[in-house]
């Protein structure tokens, strides 16, 4: 979902980490470093409280995590200014990501007390259902990119479900993810949510320690494979969504102009670092010319915005990521329509980007860029754009720009991803769940078959047993 340092990333020792703001260079933020007795006592107290919360009601838990949003949703402005300050994320869209947060936090309160097994039918005069426990210790590892809402998704689904979490998030944004911790534990019993401030190597630490029962991650996919392979040796059960390439076919039958909007939002929100972003454009040729030209247009609109309406990427390491994907294009012969050069002054600004004459090999199709760049494909029908989109190792998402029906429903049969939208690039029904594929991770990662990853199944079978003295 993130590009992020892997866990074994080499990384300063120190006990702070320093967080610069991307708008001017500033400091941010500066948290104190977990150590590792920290590490070792976060998941001994998380240990510790599991076998009582996971007895307590779960019309209890729901009641506290309903106060626990009430809580989070009294301190937002202070979170979405955290939040802006650390990312660059602008103000309105960092309240928002707040907003959302406590949406889903009060979602999985209402959610948890009513999940439930399933009663079977098994021989005359017996009785079998399922029962859904929790499974103990979850390790939450989340991203930076919209901290708040995606950690209260993973932190929601575990703690209603019974479980107990210790959560580490990126070392991106360390001052906004700490203070939702200790928003949360401070209406929570002790040990049931336990946070960890730290780095790639901090992680490392977390995957050595025993008694974690689940890696629940949202970030890169090299950070997903190693927990994947810390699994091998710990037994835990792994829920991840990961990078992403995501597609968009543009179909001959569509207005260019409207498409362009599309593909836009879909490319330059949150300056694309989002892991649903478009990152891969095919747009059929009879529309292609108008299609750029308006595409160009939606650009440079953004770049020139204020920094409060189209903000800053979130560092310079991103910000030189994203600048050798684009340099590979164009020393491959690919041209920039607009943008495609980091921009003089603080920060770490970079300018929506549209590039035509891309091929199939080059970074910025192969990829997860992360960041405001809309790489232009022109194909020769949609038979040839949807051929193009499914030929990815990642499976988050993509998206069809079609009045056609049948190519509408050919998309969602063929496309191998967690997630197909039809003339949408964002949006979903409340309460919705995707299951990426590939590269892009593994498990449902939100919505309600979250709280099926973060519970195991008992299945019960019950006979009355014969009278004492009588026949056998």
């Amino acid at each position: 979902m993130t590009l992020e340092a892997p866990l074994t990333t080499e990384t300063d020792r120190d006990d702070a980490l320093v967080v610069t703001d991307p708008t001017d260079g500033t400091v941010a933020s500066t948290v104190v470093r977990s150590s590792p007795d920290d590490v070792r006592n976060a998941v001994a107290r998380a240990r510790a409280a599991a076998p009582a919360w996971a007895r307590t009601a779960p019309a209890e838990r729901g009641a506290l995590l309903h106060a626990a949003a009430a809580h989070v949703r009294a301190h937002a402005q202070e979170l979405a200014d955290l939040n802006t300050r650390e990312t660059g994320k602008v103000p309105g869209d960092a309240l928002g990501g707040v907003e959302a947060g406590v949406g889903t936090l009060v979602q999985y309160a209402e959610l948890g007390p009513v999940h439930r097994g399933e009663a079977l039918r098994g021989a005359f005069g017996a009785a079998d259902w399922s029962v859904p426990h929790p499974r103990g210790v979850v390790l939450a590892l989340t991203p930076w990119n919209d901290p708040v809402a995606v950690a209260c998704g993973i932190l929601g689904a575990a703690i209603v479900t019974g479980n107990t979490v210790v959560h580490k998030g990126s070392e991106r944004s360390p001052a906004t993810i700490a203070r939702l911790n200790a928003l949360l534990a401070e209406v929570l019993p002790d040990g049931v949510l336990v946070g960890v401030d730290g780095d790639g190597a901090t992680g490392e630490l977390l995957l050595a320690q025993d008694g974690i029962d689940v890696y629940a991650h949202v970030g890169s996919t090299a950070t997903g494979d190693r927990l994947s392979e810390a699994a091998v040796r710990t037994r835990a059960h792994v829920v991840r969504e990961n990078g992403g390439n995501d597609a968009v076919v543009v179909d001959a039958d569509v207005d260019p102009v409207w498409a362009a909007a599309q593909v836009a939002l879909g490319a330059f929100a949150n300056t694309g670092q989002i892991c649903t972003s478009v990152e891969r454009v095919y747009v059929h040729r009879a529309i292609a010319e108008p299609f750029v030209t308006a595409l160009v247009a939606e650009a440079e609109r953004r770049t020139s915005a204020p920094a409060a309406e189209y903000g800053p990427l979130v560092d310079d390491r991103l910000r030189r990521t994203v600048q050798s994907h684009v340099d590979d294009a164009l020393e491959r012969g690919a041209s920039a329509r607009t943008g495609g050069a980091t921009p003089d002054g603080p920060g770490a600004f970079y300018p929506a980007t549209v590039l035509t004459g891309v091929t199939d090999d080059m970074l910025v199709m192969t990829e997860e860029t992360f960041g405001p760049i809309a790489p232009v494909r022109v194909v020769e029908d949609f038979d040839e754009g949807l051929r193009l989109a499914a030929a990815d190792r990642y499976g988050l998402a993509a998206t069809v720009l079609t009045n056609d029906t049948g190519h509408a429903l050919r998309a969602a049969a063929e496309l191998p991803v967690g997630t197909v939208k039809v003339n949408a690039v964002f949006g979903g029904a409340p309460g919705g769940s995707a299951q990426p594929r590939g590269a892009s991770g593994a498990g449902f990662g939100y919505g309600p078959h979250l709280l099926d990853e973060l519970t195991t199944t008992t299945v019960v079978h019950l006979e009355a047993a014969p009278p004492a003295g009588g026949a056998r």
